[in-house]
C-alpha cells in the first residue's frame, strides 16, 4: 500500500456532452488513475455489465444505503437513483490511487458540502444545438425524455462557476489532452510534491537520495 494518499477529481457535464467517454480515455492513458463506478437503482441495459458500467442494486437497497449515510454523493436522476459509495472512494485514495468521479452538478455540490478535498472540472458542449444533435444521435430516448435532458442541461450549464476548471468538448482527443494537463498540474502542486522535491534537494548537499 502506498503511503501517499491519492487525489480526487470530480468531472461534471450536461447529459450528452461526452464526459464518460472522456474519462474512460483518460483512465486508459494515465497511470494510477481510476474511475469510480457508481451505484444505480435502474435496470441493467443490454450490453452493460455489473461492476463495469455500474453496480446495479434495487431501489430498496439504494435507499438503505442512503439511510446509512453510505454515499459520498447521490441523486435521483429522471426517476432512478445514482450514487458514489464513500467507502469505495476512500479505499482507492488510501491505496494511493487517484480517483475520478463522473457525476452531475447536484452530486458535485454534495461532495463540496462534505468538505472532501477534490479538484472539480466542468465539461461543456460547444453550443446548445451541438448538444441537442448529439443527444438525438444516440436514438435511445423518447422525445419527452430528450426534452427533459435538454431542460436539465439548460439548468446545469450556468453552474460552471462552481468548478475549478472548465473544458469545452468540441473534439474528443484534444479535450482528453486538456484534461490530462489539468490532472498533471494538480499532481505537481508544491504541497503534493514536497516529499519528492525535498529528496532531490538533499542530493545537492551530499545526502543519499531517498525514495519518495
Amino acid at each position: 500500500m502506498s503511503s501517499k494518499r491519492g487525489l480526487l477529481f470530480v468531472i461534471s457535464a450536461p447529459s450528452g456532452t461526452g464526459k464518460t467517454t472522456l474519462v474512460e480515455r483518460l483512465v486508459q492513458i494515465l497511470p494510477n488513475l481510476r474511475m469510480s463506478r457508481s451505484y444505480t437503482s435502474r435496470a441493467i441495459r443490454a450490453g452493460e455489465r455489473e461492476g463495469v458500467d455500474y453496480h446495479f442494486i434495487s431501489r430498496t437497497e439504494f435507499e438503505a444505503m442512503i439511510a446509512a449515510n453510505a454515499f459520498l454523493e447521490w441523486a435521483d436522476v429522471f426517476g432512478n437513483y445514482y450514487g458514489t459509495a464513500a467507502a469505495d472512494v476512500e479505499r482507492m485514495l488510501t491505496q494511493g490511487q487517484d480517483v475520478v468521479l463522473v457525476i452531475d452538478v447536484q452530486g458535485a455540490r454534495q461532495v463540496r458540502q462534505r468538505g472532501t478535498d477534490h479538484t472539480a472540472v466542468f465539461v461543456m458542449p460547444p453550443t446548445y444545438p451541438v448538444l441537442e444533435k448529439r443527444l438525438r444521435g444516440r436514438s435511445t430516448d423518447t422525445e419527452a425524455a430528450l426534452q427533459r435532458r435538454l431542460e436539465t442541461a439548460r439548468a446545469e450549464v450556468s453552474s460552471y462557476r462552481e468548478y475549478d476548471y472548465v473544458v469545452v468538448n468540441d473534439d474528443l482527443e484534444p479535450t482528453v489532452v486538456r484534461l490530462q494537463e489539468i490532472i498533471a498540474a494538480e499532481r505537481s502542486r508544491v504541497h503534493r510534491m514536497t516529499r519528492v522535491a525535498d529528496a532531490i534537494v538533499r542530493t545537492f548537499f551530499g545526502d543519499t537520495p531517498q525514495q519518495a
